[in-house]
């Protein structure tokens, strides 16, 4: 399986980086982990049409990871003039955020006819299921956003991916990570401790108890930027290609 890092920045493009956004490509059925508010800049950057993209999963309803999808959904009706299906799956609360971020952008937009099917589902903590031949599992985690945010756990093509969304330390990431082909994991500072959100020492500590086939850092801020040479885990490039 493949993955692909659209982006992996932190919310205010520190280095440059796009924000969050993953794709794991698989042919008319690929999806995106997350969809930042950068995201359509950098899928056009590296050439990725979006109409292969089936399903979106989105961890939590802060902008540099569900912001993109205005811009997605209205790229698709009048720019990509898509025709298949579109499955968007996030938190408690996503359906009604997702319209009022629309209707924000671009007014009228929420409600107007499309000339593709757009399903908005929801999921709460600790919830499992399946969409579009993807298994997912959810777990809470810690970080505020006006909804419950989840860190992910999809399965599909016989591999597991793992993600942290967003959050501060919590023993909920050892059960999310456990034996995971690939947990993509928040580094934002290397050892400073900022409410809400993760630093790598933590995940350094706590590796061996997650267990995790392969861990990759993402979400990075400055001084975490500074310090990825020093890291002992891999960290993710915007438009890098891994295979697991």
């Amino acid at each position: 399986m493949r993955l692909q890092f659209v982006g992996s920045g932190d919310a205010f493009g520190s280095g440059g980086r796009f924000n969050i956004c993953f794709l794991v490509p698989r042919g008319d059925d690929s999806f995106l982990i997350d969809c930042g508010a950068s995201s359509m800049i950098a899928l056009r950057k590296l050439g990725i049409d979006p109409n292969t993209i089936r399903t979106i999963f989105v961890s939590h309803l802060h902008g540099d990871h569900f912001g993109g999808l205005p811009f997605f959904i209205l790229d698709a009706q009048f720019y990509s003039r898509r025709k298949g299906p579109l499955t968007l799956i996030g938190p408690t609360g996503f359906g009604k955020r997702l319209a009022q971020a629309m209707e924000v952008f671009f007014p009228g937009s929420s409600t107007a006819p499309r000339k593709f099917e757009t399903e908005v589902l929801e999921a709460a903590p600790g919830e499992t299921g399946t969409v579009n031949g993807i298994g997912f599992r959810t777990v809470g985690v810690r970080h505020a956003c006006g909804a419950p945010p989840l860190g992910l756990r999809l399965e599909c093509d016989g591999r597991s991916i793992a993600y942290s969304g967003d959050t501060e330390w919590t023993d909920a990431l050892v059960d999310l990570g456990k034996g995971a082909d690939l947990f993509i994991v928040e580094a934002l500072t290397w050892d400073r401790k900022i409410a809400q959100h993760l630093d790598y020492a933590s995940v350094r500590e706590n590796a061996a108890r997650i267990g995790a086939k392969r861990i990759v850092l993402t979400h990075f801020g400055p001084d975490m930027l500074a310090r990825l040479p020093d890291a002992g885990h891999e960290h993710a490039e915007d438009g890098e290609v891994i295979h697991f």
